[in-house]
């Protein structure tokens, strides 16, 4: 058997594309001299769903599923996405933990092999202004994602009219599909 391609990235790009009524997502491998790469992943997530549901496909010709994550349940706060390879079998969830993101947004990861991962938003004088401001969704913001204490990955959003994100993999282990998942469920669920 041959190694999946996309387990052996350590760091990937993701770019929102602007459109009226849905949003989507562009995932870029990274070229060796820092630029971006080829596409690896394509999603597209309707607007204003009363159940979350996401597919993310190899390019977007939207014909081949890579996995997808969906919520639990209808309009919950603290709602947990399932994560599902093309085939439909689980291959992990996430979840917002609704207390800790009242002032800084926090996440739960969990992936079979994996102690449980949590990431949190790294400042908290943002956290806090891209809550009581509005106007300040724009602002760049830090996640770092980690397990035991030791780092797993990282989700930046840089500064641009358009929402762009560099994603670094720390843990090798961790299955890139569930970073893929977290990292766009970070830009389409975060205001929820």
């Amino acid at each position: 058997m041959q190694p999946d391609p996309l387990q052996s990235l350590h760091q990937f790009h993701i770019r929102q594309r602007i459109r009226m009524m849905v949003n989507q997502y562009e995932v870029h491998a990274v070229a060796p001299d820092g630029s971006e790469g080829g596409l690896l992943a394509f999603a597209q997530q309707k607007r204003l769903a009363f159940k979350e549901q996401v597919t993310i496909y190899t390019d977007d010709s939207k014909q081949q599923p890579l996995l997808g994550f969906k919520a639990r349940q209808r309009l919950d706060l603290a709602a947990t996405y399932d994560v599902t390879d093309a085939a439909g079998n689980p291959i992990g969830l996430f979840r917002k933990d609704f207390a800790q993101s009242l002032l800084r947004s926090t996440w739960h990861l969990e992936q079979p092999g994996l102690p449980a991962v949590s990431g949190q938003e790294r400042s908290m004088p943002v956290a806090v202004l891209r809550r009581f401001v509005d106007s300040l969704s724009w602002l760049p913001y830090h996640f770092d994602f980690v397990a035991g204490g030791q780092p797993v990955f990282s989700v930046v959003k840089k500064w641009g009219l358009r929402d762009r994100y560099v994603v670094e993999i720390q843990h090798p282990q961790v299955d890139r599909r569930m970073v893929i998942a977290m990292a766009i469920a970070l830009d389409a669920l975060q205001g929820r």
